[in-house]
């Protein structure tokens, strides 16, 4: 992505291009050129050679939060396309459920959700498998250019609902372990000053902690068909896992 001309090469002869490009998501020395410089060298080749249809993987309320750094570059990255006049849609997700509560392992087998934050403040959730299938569906989807759509369940839910939710469908008791926003500020301050990473995640929190990270699906919902519930996402996530659920 640091290389204009190799993505040149790569989209010629391309009709669409599907970006799920993220410097942020692993640890990475030039995370933060991914993000800038090379969101803007996928936007400068996808306007060189002409692609029919960009569709980049955004983030819900990228554009309302500048204090969360890697929000904010995919709301530069959708505006850096659209000045070049490059064709495209942004799908704006949720948080990930399956890959937020796989960090300490399986939830189901350890019946404990972990998070960060009030662990009953309701927020939009996405699983990934689904979000890839919107994403596929995006290249050729009757929508506008320059489109943003949010991509979410049925409903915001908040952890304590999907351990709710979870522990119906799966017979356990599942729990949720969550670390305090106070907390999470805190630690966040002191070690933000060494792993700036950690802020980040840290700002992030305290947007969750607004209670304005909810998707508005109607748009997704006239492209993609239905959201999926919150009780068939968490269903399918645990089956996933090797689980078998009860409704």
């Amino acid at each position: 992505m640091l290389d204009l001309a190799s993505l040149i090469a790569a989209m010629t002869g391309a009709d669409a291009v599907i970006s799920t490009a993220a410097g942020y998501t692993r640890p990475n020395k030039q995370a933060l050129e991914i993000d800038t410089v090379g969101n803007a060298n996928l936007a400068q080749a996808a306007a060189q050679v002409r692609i029919r249809r960009f569709v980049l993987t955004s983030i819900l309320t990228s554009d309302q939060t500048p204090n969360v750094t890697h929000f904010w570059h995919k709301k530069l990255a959708e505006d850096k396309l659209e000045e070049l006049g490059v064709p495209f849609v942004a799908l704006r997700p949720g948080a990930f459920l399956d890959q937020v509560t796989q960090m300490g392992g399986d939830p189901f087998e350890k019946e404990r959700l972990m998070w960060f934050g009030t662990k009953t403040r309701p927020l939009t959730f996405v699983l990934t498998h689904d979000l890839a299938g919107y994403l596929a569906d995006a290249a050729d989807a009757p929508v506008g250019n320059n489109e943003r759509i949010d991509i979410g369940w049925d409903r915001p839910v908040s952890m304590q609902e999907i351990a709710d939710i979870a522990s119906r469908l799966t017979g356990q008791t599942v729990k949720v372990r969550a670390v305090p926003a106070v907390l999470l500020r805190v630690v966040t301050a002191v070690a933000g000053l060494f792993v700036p990473g950690i802020k980040d995640m840290g700002a992030m929190v305290a947007w969750f902690e607004t209670g304005k990270y909810v998707a508005q699906t109607n748009r997704q919902a006239q492209v993609f068909g239905p959201p999926p519930t919150a009780e068939d996402a968490v269903a399918s996530f645990a089956q996933s896992l090797g689980h078998t659920v009860r409704r």
